[in-house]
C-alpha cells in the first residue's frame, strides 16, 4: 500500500469521524450512552465481519504462523482502548458543552508522541512539535472553547484522549506485524459493543422502541464511523506512523466545524476559519517537512 492511499484513508476516516460528532450528540435524545455505543459499534461489526471473512479468512494461516498470541493482546489492547476513549466521550456530551469536548479530546493529538517518547524510547521527527502546538492552537480557536465554562465533565474528556492516544499507538503496532485490517476492525468494534452492552445492562434500560427513535444517527455513527472508519485508520496506518497519523486525524474538528456549517446552518466566525487554518498548517508541516529533509 503506497503512502497516498494511505494518506487518503486518512483523510476519509477523520472526515466521517468529524461529521459523526453530530450523530454522537443527538443520539441520546432517548437513550444513554451505553445504550448508544453498544447499538451503533454492533452494527459497526455487523458491517464488516462479511468483508472480514470474504476477504481476510484465507490469510489466517499464514497471519497467525509465527504468533497468534500477540495479535490476541494487541487487539484487546485496542478494543480496550476504543471502548473507553469513545465511552469517556459519549458520557462527557452529558456533562459539558461541544465546544469543550472537541478541544479537549483533541489533546490526544501532544499525548501520542509523549507516550511513545517516554515508554518506547523512539526518536520522532522535531516536525511533530510544532505542528502538535498548531492544531492545539487550532483546536482552541475552532470550538470557541474560549467562551465555555470549565466543566467537571471536562475531565472525562482529556481522560477519554489519553485512551485515543494508546489506541493510535497499539493500532500503528499492530499493523506493522499482521496484515488484517477488516478481521482487526471487526474484533474491536465487537469488543466495543460488548462492553458497553455490559454496562449498560447495570446502568442503563435497553428500550427498543427508544433505539429505533435514534436509528439514523445510530446507522451513521454505527456503520461508516465505528465501523469503516476505524478499518481505514489501520490502513491509514500502514505507512503513517502513530505521532503524525494523530497530528492528521486532528482535522476531525474541522470536518466537524464544515459539517455543522452546513447541516446545522452555524455560521462560521473568524476565529473558526482561523482555527481550521492553523490544523492544516500543522497537517501539512508533519507531513512536508520530513520528506524535504529525506530530500536534501
Amino acid at each position: 500500500m503506497s503512502k497516498t492511499v494511505s494518506l487518503f484513508s486518512a483523510l476519509l476516516c477523520t472526515f466521517i469521524w468529524g461529521t459523526t460528532f453530530i450523530a454522537q450528540d443527538t443520539g441520546m435524545d432517548n437513550i444513554g450512552p451505553f445504550t448508544f455505543n453498544a447499538v451503533r459499534f454492533f452494527v459497526g461489526f455487523l458491517a464488516i465481519v462479511p468483508l472480514a471473512f470474504l476477504f481476510e479468512v484465507k490469510k489466517f494461516k499464514s497471519e497467525f504462523k509465527l504468533d497468534f498470541k500477540t495479535f490476541v493482546t494487541l487487539s484487546f489492547l485496542i478494543g480496550l482502548s476504543l471502548f473507553l476513549g469513545s465511552a469517556l466521550q459519549q458520557v462527557a456530551l452529558l456533562y459539558t458543552d461541544v465546544a469543550n469536548a472537541a478541544f479537549f479530546t483533541i489533546f490526544y493529538v501532544p499525548m501520542v508522541p509523549i507516550i511513545i517518547f517516554l515508554f518506547r524510547r523512539k526518536s520522532i521527527h522535531w516536525s511533530v512539535w510544532p505542528s502538535v502546538v498548531l492544531c492545539l492552537i487550532g483546536g482552541y480557536l475552532l470550538t470557541n472553547f474560549h467562551d465555555a465554562t470549565v466543566r467537571l465533565g471536562d475531565t472525562l474528556v482529556i481522560l477519554g484522549a489519553l485512551f485515543w492516544s494508546t489506541h493510535i499507538i497499539f493500532t500503528g503496532i499492530i499493523v506493522t506485524k499482521y496484515n488484517l485490517p477488516l478481521t482487526l476492525g471487526a474484533i474491536q468494534t465487537l469488543l466495543v459493543a460488548l462492553f458497553s452492552f455490559v454496562i449498560g445492562l447495570i446502568y442503563e434500560e435497553f428500550i427498543f422502541e427508544n433505539i429505533l427513535n435514534e436509528i439514523d444517527s445510530i446507522l451513521y455513527a454505527g456503520i461508516l464511523s465505528g465501523g469503516f472508519a476505524f478499518v481505514l485508520q489501520i490502513y491509514a496506518q500502514k505507512n503513517i506512523t502513530p505521532a503524525p497519523a494523530a497530528i492528521i486525524f486532528s482535522l476531525e474538528g474541522v470536518f466537524a466545524t464544515i459539517a455543522a456549517w452546513f447541516l446545522l446552518n452555524q455560521i462560521l466566525g473568524i476565529n473558526n476559519l482561523l482555527g481550521c487554518f492553523f490544523i492544516l498548517c500543522g497537517v501539512l508541516l508533519s507531513q512536508l517537512l520530513p520528506l524535504m529533509k529525506r530530500s536534501v
